[in-house]
């Protein structure tokens, strides 16, 4: 027999527990269902990649709420489900377990998955795919003090983990397919500052190139790659990415395309389903195109939108999300599209180091990255919204 709630909600990340409290704000009664495919109950993922390794935080405290608060705020969670199936006709949902739950308004917050090698032995036991709680439970049972790793990627994952490895004084090498650290958002002058920082740190970094197998030779891992290296390690690490979880979307025959395709409204394309968070294809009003993200800060806001929406407050999304990284101590927050292949104009207060970049199409700023400098994310908003055509002297000192 299933069983029928008011709001389910699949997803037990970020923006499916903001959802609970977004819902909660308008609706005291409904019954809610949160699904999520972890053993573990909503927690934060940023500090997996950053304050954990630096002894800044406690596993204990990137949790997002105790059981108490889904006790009291009335949510049935069932976790380790993986939901497998979506009727859309029907309004039920089915886990791999066989169970069916019914609802009256859905969200998918299912996240995105780790991007995956396909070279021999991509699949050895051992390589961490890092991604979750579990990933990092693993990867830190390991990391003691003087021992290898590989980090394959040098993106936001795979630079922030080489660094806490590093920090952990364990000895490391980068290998990925761009010339720089995190080509995609970085301009090529900071970039090569970054990874130079990385390099006087002991980071070896194999820059242009990528594994083409890995093998074992008792416990160690043996990576080979295209140009021709092979590195010996204790730890192998990937962080190349992330793909949107769809599946479950298309089986309901929902629209999808770069994540799950949601109206200012976060619908999807059938009635009373909704999405946020890393899947959601929505529509990014202060830029005036479709996007998806997949940040904290996007996850956090999106999933508790979604929520007042499943609820009837039939609000336009319209919030402006920012990220964040730390890499040794080169920090920065940005929002906007934070794009590297857009022009930049770079006002520094320290070359490299602190001050902020501005990323401009057609002379109109789209994107605002602020590199050591704090506090400011709300007035780099208002230049975005504001959609002026600027000159380089125009924006000199306009953000300290």
């Amino acid at each position: 027999m299933k069983r029928v709630y008011d709001y389910v909600v699949v997803g037990g990340g970020l923006a499916g527990a903001s959802a609970v409290k977004g819902i909660r704000e308008l609706d005291a009664a409904g019954s809610i269902l949160l699904a999520g495919e972890e053993n573990h109950l909503p927690y934060d993922r940023p500090p997996l990649s950053k304050k954990l390794w630096l002894g800044k935080q406690k596993l204990e405290d990137i949790f997002l709420h105790d059981r108490a608060f889904y006790d009291a705020h009335a949510v049935t969670l069932a976790l380790g489900a993986k939901v497998a199936r979506l009727d859309p006709a029907e309004k039920t949902i089915t886990a791999t377990s066989g169970e069916t739950y019914g609802y009256g308004k859905l969200l998918l917050a299912t996240g995105c998955k780790a991007r995956t090698l396909s070279v021999p032995g991509g699949d050895l036991d051992g390589i961490c795919y890092f991604r979750g709680l579990d990933d990092y439970l693993h990867t830190r049972g390991v990391a003691a003090e003087g021992k290898s790793a590989v980090v394959v990627g040098g993106g936001f994952i795979g630079s922030e983990l080489a660094a806490a490895l590093n920090i952990n004084k364990l000895h490391v090498t980068m290998i990925f397919p761009g010339a720089l650290l995190c080509d995609r958002v970085l301009p090529d002058y900071l970039g090569r500052a970054v990874q130079q920082r990385y390099a006087a740190k002991g980071v070896r970094i194999l820059a242009s190139d990528k594994p083409v197998s890995f093998s074992k030779n008792g416990s160690k891992f043996i990576t080979r790659t295209e140009k021709g290296e092979t590195i010996e390690s204790d730890i192998v690490i990937v962080g190349i990415g992330v793909i949107p979880e769809m599946e479950l979307a298309r089986s309901g025959g929902l629209e999808v395309g770069n994540g799950i395709v949601v109206n200012e409204y976060l619908e999807a394309s059938r009635p009373g389903i909704y999405a946020a968070g890393d899947n959601a294809f929505f529509p990014y009003q202060a830029l005036g195109q479709p996007m998806r993200i997949e940040h904290w800060d996007h996850a956090l806001n999106q999933g508790k939108w979604a929520g007042r929406n499943m609820a009837g407050a039939h609000e336009p999304f319209t919030y402006q999300p920012y990220f964040f990284s730390d890499l040794f101590e080169f920090g920065y927050e940005a929002t906007g599209e934070v794009d590297s292949r857009l022009e930049t104009f770079a006002d520094w207060q320290k070359e490299n180091d602190t001050g902020v970049i501005y990323y401009l199409r057609e002379g109109k700023i789209r994107g605002v990255m602020m590199c050591n400098v704090w506090d400011k994310v709300e007035a780099a908003r208002e230049l975005i919204r504001k959609g002026e055509r600027v000159t380089p002297e125009k924006l000199r000192g306009l953000i300290r």
